[in-house]
């Protein structure tokens, strides 16, 4: 598809990547409502929406944290202006698919981090439960550890 005249000729890769971006975005929404129908339990969606307020104290607490790498508190930053926006790429109103595309954006930006700061950052400033800590984690990709101390905060 040719772009119509008098338009800059690098947009066209730029248009390209970000429809590649937006497809990824749906696939991994797909991903997520048919797992959540195939286990038909929406009571874990409920279950990660009551991590929501935690989550965003977690993030002011790794903005706040010098030892936590300048790119990642770039990318905390966005993601809490994307959360606290009431624009989203799925709207809020959507069953099921409004919060999801909100546990993508935590979750890809937590496995930022952790693999930036490691998962002590995210465990020393975690705010809520250990069992809110651990489906955090889980969300960024750090398999579970065998149970111990809680860590200091």
């Amino acid at each position: 598809m040719d772009l119509p005249d008098g338009l800059p000729g690098w947009l066209g890769p730029v248009l390209g990547v970000l429809a590649g971006l937006a497809l990824v975005w749906v696939a991994l929404l797909v991903v997520l409502w048919r797992e959540q129908r195939r286990h038909g339990d929406a009571t874990g969606w409920r279950e990660a929406a009551r991590l929501v307020p935690d989550v965003v104290r977690l993030v002011r607490r790794l903005l706040g944290d010098p030892a936590v790498p300048r790119s990642s508190r770039v990318w905390l930053g966005v993601l809490l202006v994307y959360l606290a926006s009431p624009l989203d790429l799925v709207p809020d109103v959507v069953p099921v698919l409004g919060y999801a595309d909100d546990a993508v954006a935590v979750a890809l930006v937590l496995r930022h981090v952790v693999r930036r700061a490691g998962a002590g950052a995210v465990e020393r400033h975690w705010p809520g439960t250990p069992a809110g800590l651990r489906t955090v984690l889980a969300l960024a990709g750090v398999s579970p550890r065998r149970p111990g101390p809680p860590a200091p905060r």
